[in-house]
């Protein structure tokens, strides 16, 4: 009997290990993080968007890319994108102005079209999006490219007074570059007074995306918060396969940044771009439907609304369609003349 017994044993860790995996699976099965919410309340009405070139962009620009002006210099088109953006709750538009050129001036924008542009949205808060590829386009170290890039920021808020400022947007940036702190002091030291410096921010550090080019820690996060107006955490590409591990980030990050950013305005950076086999950006995972869920907890957590939450930012408004923009609706907005539909 002894023998039969010793016989048997080595079954018993391979039982164990069955049993232990069929835990964690149930464990899993089991495991829904984020929210649902159809009522609104996380929504402020004074949401963000990152918008394409051509609603300010030159000349040279259209020529360079084939572009046809049509699409974005017709009034009518211009007067239907700033309808359907104050329609679903957007308040800060970050047409795109970059890149740089390498001496540090910003990419130039259409005075006319510009004027034209903002002749519509008067009722929102235009920051061109401006900066580049760090080590490209962009060399906050030296000395001689932040005066070429500040100085041309400031032509373009005094050439164009209805901007409210800029979004500055410089890729990749590891936390604790000191240059662009820098950077972001001669900035807000030489605007306009009154006007926006926003930063398009990288979110907390992660296991599940262990990249040090793309998270700041919160000492420098709390660094580059105390400078601006306004941060935009990018909370996507992070290479993360899993829904389930998504929302739970996002949810962490929300609470996270939120935390950091003191007494500075927020808006949580969500995606909505179809980006797919680049490596970094899987769009069954990081969408507006699994974004929004796991932002719903992280808020819902609270007690109430942080002061410096102002809602969330959509990248892009070119890769929105129809049902992007109804979902939207549905499982985000506060409608406030009627009912949801």
């Amino acid at each position: 009997m002894k023998s039969l017994r010793q016989k048997k044993r080595p079954w018993r860790p391979l039982f164990l290990l069955i049993a232990i995996l069929g835990m964690m699976g149930l464990s899993y099965l089991l495991w829904s993080p984020g929210k649902t919410f159809q009522d609104g309340r996380h929504d402020l009405r004074s949401n963000g968007i990152w918008l394409q070139h051509g609603w300010l962009g030159d000349d040279q620009w259209f020529q360079r890319n084939r572009k046809d002006k049509a699409l974005f210099r017709d009034e009518g088109k211009i007067k239907a994108l700033a309808a359907l953006l104050a329609n679903h709750g957007m308040k800060y538009v970050f047409p795109h102005a970059c890149p740089c050129d390498p001496s540090g001036r910003i990419s130039p924008v259409d005075p006319v079209q510009t004027e034209r542009f903002l002749d519509h949205f008067e009722g929102f808060r235009v920051l061109p999006w401006v900066g580049g590829v760090l080590g490209v386009h962009c060399s906050p170290q030296s000395p001689k490219w932040r005066d070429n890039f500040v100085s041309s920021v400031v032509d373009l808020l005094r050439l164009h007074p209805r901007l409210a400022g800029v979004h500055l947007n410089i890729e990749p940036l590891p936390s604790g570059n000191r240059d662009f702190l820098l950077l972001l002091d001669e900035l807000r030291h030489t605007m306009p007074s009154g006007k926006i410096l926003s930063v398009a921010a990288y979110p907390p550090p992660t296991r599940w995306h262990p990249f040090p080019d793309v998270h700041w820690d919160e000492a420098y996060f709390r660094q580059v918060a105390q400078r601006t107006e306004q941060v935009v955490p990018m909370m996507y590409d992070t290479a993360i396969r899993v829904p389930k591990v998504y929302r739970y980030l996002m949810s962490s990050w929300t609470s996270e940044v939120l935390d950091w950013s003191g007494d500075t305005q927020v808006l949580l950076g969500i995606p909505v771009y179809d980006d797919a086999g680049v490596g970094y950006h899987f769009p069954a995972v990081e969408n507006l439907q699994n974004a929004l869920s796991g932002i719903h907890e992280g808020l819902n957590a609270r007690k109430s609304l942080p002061k410096n939450y102002a809602g969330v930012a959509i990248y892009c408004e070119w890769e929105m369609d129809r049902q992007e923009w109804d979902y939207f609706r549905r499982e985000f907005e506060r409608v406030p003349d009627g009912p949801r539909r």
